[in-house]
């Protein structure tokens, strides 16, 4: 029996929303998203409410009879809207900036509908093999051998714990996967070694994987925050003689604070030196070497036994898309496989079934937005974006370098700058001048994030508090940059003149 619909009723008594009510409101809401991607830099980047103050606006207890999507659509944008930060802002300049691209959110919106689960060939043959072609593109631009096989995970931080993972079934005699690592003192305490400037990840991956903090040593970084590949040789003897069992390095291409790219050349020497597993997390750096003159990121990086890449940071995929790539997929492989009898497909042997490499079993269709949007903007379309945030980020280390009451506090190889204020006329060093700029800087932090105009994050750098801004974002233009700048000068100066010490005063 067909079920009738008032205009903003969304469902009947049973089944789904009728079609030609999916129709309306369906292209509402593309009008609604085309607008927004349009005028989006008419909303405050950072969200304006207090915690607690989405949440007070929304009711207890779920709604007992149907709502009509008028009233839905009315509450995004009245309540759900203002509560956000605008991570597809212009002038979102914090953490790595990001783009949910039109192809891309066509392709979500797909993804959405075709509702599939990757799990098996069998049952998404196009999403499993779409994957398999997209990611041999990918490593085609990026210049990686095809000795590299990938597979889409959600975030780099689920794919380094995935190549932990792999690196630990190689470890001769320790069986982890069969018998565990508590309760055995036959097996040696695993060590993992990672640059003091790597992603906390690659931490979490050891406490998730039963090495733990204490199994993770941070080797120190030079001047450019690189890691000193002498003092992880130094450190892996230490470690050796002391009755630890070194098993995996981790290098970084792009660290999270400064974009450092460790010297991975001289690291995979190490690794195979000693026989341990190289993982190389070059999630936000890794992009860069789809251009042909910034192809030397990457360098060494073909003799890691992993590497991951984050499209959803820096090629214009909506998050979240991770792309692993391994040179041992069969370790991978033997470390998560588990195939109960109702998984079980004639197919098996023909076809790779991605749930056998890695934690989980349901896997969404990522592959194809990251397709469409490869295909919209082509190779040299996304190279040249990059290539043009690059060069915009150099524009402001030359801004910064050039002005007397600013200083640049580590190099830019990509498109991410770490500065603070540093007002010319205060006195050189001292304990106390530092806690000043400290001040100064998270301050001056707050009152541009403030206005609403512009979002920028911070980190710290030997001690120090430091400002860092990353140009990345799609609808990002020169006109954004120059008020982020203009903003910072601004209000630099004027919390400078309010907060300065009398002592210190001309």
């Amino acid at each position: 029996m067909s079920e009738t619909h008032s205009p903003g009723t969304p469902v009947g008594e049973f089944g789904d929303m009728d079609p030609e009510v999916f129709r309306t409101y369906g292209h509402r809401i593309i009008d609604w998203i085309a607008d927004y991607l349009a005028e989006v830099d008419r909303y405050p980047v950072l969200a304006e409410v207090a915690p607690g103050q989405v949440r007070q606006q929304l009711p207890l207890q779920p709604p007992d009879e149907p709502e009509s999507m008028d009233s839905i659509l009315d509450d995004l944008e009245k309540i759900i809207v203002p509560g956000l930060t605008h991570w597809n802002h212009p002038a979102f300049f914090a953490y790595f900036a990001i783009t949910g691209s039109g192809p891309g959110i066509l392709g979500e919106l797909l993804c959405a509908a075709f509702n599939v689960n990757a799990m098996l060939w069998k049952t998404a043959p196009a999403a499993t093999e779409l994957e398999e072609v997209v990611l041999g593109w990918l490593r085609q631009m990026l210049g990686l051998p095809p000795s590299f096989q990938g597979i889409i995970y959600d975030t780099a931080s689920i794919s380094s714990l995935h190549a932990i993972a792999a690196a630990r079934e190689m470890v001769p005699g320790a069986e982890v996967r069969e018998k565990g690592l508590a309760g055995r003192p036959e097996v040696p305490r695993l060590r993992l070694y990672t640059s003091e400037q790597a992603h906390s990840s690659i931490e979490k991956a050891a406490i998730t994987l039963g090495v733990g903090q204490e199994g993770v040593r941070k080797i120190p970084v030079d001047e450019a925050f690189r890691l000193d590949p002498r003092a992880l040789e130094r450190a892996i003897e230490e470690d050796r003689a002391a009755g630890w069992r070194p098993f995996c390095i981790v290098a970084t291409v792009g660290t999270t604070s400064t974009t450092s790219v460790d010297p991975v050349p001289a690291i995979a020497d190490i690794a195979e030196r000693y026989g341990l597993w190289l993982h190389v997390d070059a999630a936000y750096a890794g992009s860069a070497a789809i251009l042909p003159e910034m192809r030397r990121v990457l360098d060494g990086c073909d003799r890691a036994d992993s590497i991951v890449v984050n499209p959803h940071k820096w090629l214009f995929t909506p998050i979240d898309l991770s792309a692993f790539y391994c040179r041992r997929f069969d370790v991978l492989r033997r470390a998560f496989s588990l195939v109960p009898e109702y998984l079980r497909t004639v197919e098996d042997e023909q076809v790779r079934n991605y749930m056998d490499y890695g934690v989980q079993l349901g896997r969404r269709f990522r592959a194809l937005k990251l397709w469409m949007v490869i295909r919209t903007f082509g190779h040299k379309g996304l190279a040249a974006r990059i290539r043009q945030h690059i060069r915009w980020a150099g524009r402001v280390a030359q801004w910064i370098d050039a002005h007397p009451d600013f200083e640049r506090l580590a190099p830019v190889p990509f498109s991410t700058i770490c500065f603070r204020a540093r007002p010319h006329d205060l006195p050189d060093g001292g304990d106390d001048v530092e806690a000043y700029l400290d001040e100064l800087n998270e301050a001056l932090l707050h009152a541009v994030n403030r206005t609403g105009r512009v979002y920028l994050s911070h980190t710290r750098l030997r001690g120090m508090f430091v400002l860092r801004m990353a140009i990345g974002n799609l609808r990002t233009t020169e006109e954004h940059i120059a008020r982020a700048w203009a903003l910072l000068k601004e209000h630099a100066a004027r919390l400078d003149a309010e907060r300065r010490p009398a002592h210190w005063r001309a």
